[in-house]
């Protein structure tokens, strides 16, 4: 408490009102659905990214037990999330089989796939932070309003990574829900977490700016070293690596911070940057694990792979945990009829999926050992030596189970970016022109698959930014740009050279140390885009994508 007669330090204040138009997943590969009714039992293959979802949905529509609906996915192209829900297509699609008694294929069109499977949901939020003198946070006060259809419930969880962001005592979050006559909102991307780091790290970076302290001095003043939330230590976090590998990476010291202060001819520069955090998430998973007399490793698990890479890593890890080589693994996905597995979202199939491999493999190490093998003999000599065609074991994994009670805070995978951008002064086009992402994600199973999914996300976040925004008409609600030709997406004079930089140690809630990867490259690069913009011109634009209209 101030002493009698001496004037308080008043905590400054930032506050910020934020709009994140709508975005639709748009996958380049048209959603197809072919169905078929084989003696009652009903067999799909379908575009989804949750098939044990999918069939338990099915399943009570049509009134049959889940046995008789199997799905096959053994590859998808892209989803982005939009795979997640049971879409009317698909159930008509079914029905339309089982009426005419013969399969049938249903393929949509470009303009329903703005209309039928979903998008990210337009939204708006008020953000307040309350710091002392020194720029640490007392007070964080987050309202976020999503759009809905009529009729949906489906959650937009924005405000749900805000009390975990940074070392704050006090903070307040709601959120609400507006119904619209608009097509269903559906999951994209790294849903809600996007959008609250796009007005966390706005406010942060305003309240920087009106404390005169650097913004990589600001976030790493606020640092959580512990789990803010419940106070115990985190599983793995290595975001203060993140942030100052990445200034170092982007050469952030030898930037001014005054806005305006650079240019390149007639473009204004600025530079940005912006830190995430990503919520632990993970489902049970089963999977079956099976060596043959021929020496071959077979993995079986009704996971997909969405272009993320789950054959690659899952070959990759079963190898490395029975010791031979991985062209001697096969790997079967995609059915339904294969042990139940997570959907491929939330970034939390790797993890529960791995955790899942690394059971199996012990279970089954151990009943190889019990057959008194001898020192290097192999598998298949094993086998054939003790008369066995094969040898299997199931393997599990329920993380999310113990999650409460560890002595650990399960962590997400953390991340920072930082954005070099060029502004034309006279005609506000914005142009990326360096973007550094550093990422922590515990062991990285598969270093090439997991920069491939970094580099995405990076290209979806400037797409977010700068160009993508599904259009409504005001007076019937149907998307008014539904097609590539209206509705702009990030192509290679978009994106610059992109840095990609993994940091940390493997985590040490997870068996195998890894983390989700498949959505923490999005998190940050719009913000810190955002954040760039500003410093380029002074101009401070709440409302994405930053279209030059806002800029002139």
């Amino acid at each position: 408490m101030p002493s009698i007669g001496t004037p308080a330090r008043r905590s400054p204040l930032a506050m910020s009102y934020t709009n994140c138009g709508a975005e639709t997943n748009s996958p380049l590969g048209l959603f197809t659905t072919v169905a078929s009714w084989q003696r009652g039992r009903l067999v799909l293959h379908d575009t989804t990214q949750a098939p044990a979802f999918m069939r338990t949905a099915l399943a009570v529509m049509f009134g049959v037990p889940e046995e008789n609906v199997r799905l096959l996915i053994p590859f998808l192209g892209g989803g982005f999330g939009a795979g997640l829900r049971l879409w009317s297509h698909t159930v008509l699609t079914a029905l339309a089989a089982r009426v005419l008694d013969r399969p049938v294929k249903l393929v949509l069109s470009r303009p329903q796939m703005f209309n039928s499977v979903g998008h990210r949901a337009a939204s708006r939020q008020r953000i307040r932070l309350g710091a002392d003198p020194d720029g640490r946070l007392v007070a964080i006060d987050h309202d976020a309003m999503a759009a809905n259809g009529v009729g949906d419930h489906l959650p937009s969880p924005i405000v749900a990574g805000t009390p975990t962001a940074y070392a704050c005592a006090n903070v307040a979050t709601h959120e609400h829900r507006a119904h619209l006559n608009i097509p269903y909102t559906g999951f994209m991307r790294a849903p809600g977490s996007i959008e609250q780091h796009f007005a966390l790290e706005s406010a942060l970076d305003e309240l920087a700016g009106r404390l005169g302290i650097d913004p990589v001095e600001l976030r790493l003043r606020n640092y959580a070293e512990v789990h803010p939330v419940s106070g115990k230590p985190w599983s793995s976090k290595a975001l203060r690596e993140c942030i100052e590998v990445g200034a170092e990476r982007f050469g952030w010291s030898g930037r001014d911070p005054a806005p305006r202060s650079t240019h390149d001819g007639d473009w204004l520069l600025g530079q940005g940057m912006a830190a995430a955090t990503f919520e632990f998430y993970a489902l049970a998973c089963t999977v079956r694990l099976i060596v043959d007399r021929g020496g071959t490793a077979t993995l079986r698990s009704s996971a997909t792979d969405i272009g993320t890479g789950t054959y690659t890593i899952t070959a990759q890890l079963v190898a490395e945990l029975l010791g031979i080589e991985v062209d001697r693994v096969r790997v079967e996905i995609g059915d339904t009829d294969l042990p139940p597995a997570p959907q491929s979202g939330g970034s939390g199939l790797a993890g529960s999926l791995a955790a899942a491999v690394q059971d199996a493999a012990g279970e089954l190490t151990a009943r190889l050992a019990r057959l008194d093998g001898h020192p290097g003999e192999s598998f298949a000599s094993l086998l054939d030596r003790h008369g066995l065609d094969e040898l299997a074991a199931t393997g599990r994994s329920d993380l999310a189970a113990g999650a409460d009670t560890a002595d650990v805070a399960p962590a997400g995978a953390f991340a920072a970016a930082f954005a070099e951008v060029g502004v034309d002064e006279d005609l506000g086009l914005v142009r990326v022109r360096r973007l550094v992402s550093v990422i922590d994600g515990g062991r990285v199973l598969n270093r090439k698959t997991a920069r491939s999914q970094a580099i995405g996300g990076a290209v979806m976040g400037i797409g977010m930014a700068l160009l993508e925004e599904t259009a409504y008409d005001p007076n019937t609600g149907r998307v008014a740009n539904g097609t590539f030709g209206d509705y702009l997406v990030p192509v290679n004079a978009d994106v610059p050279d992109i840095d990609i930089t993994f940091v940390g140690a493997p985590d040490s809630f997870n068996p195998t140390g890894s983390k989700g990867l498949g959505e923490i490259g999005i998190v940050s690069i719009a913000p810190a885009i955002a954040n760039a913009v500003f410093h380029a011109t002074g101009r401070r634009v709440r409302d994405l994508p930053i279209t030059l209209d806002k800029l002139l």
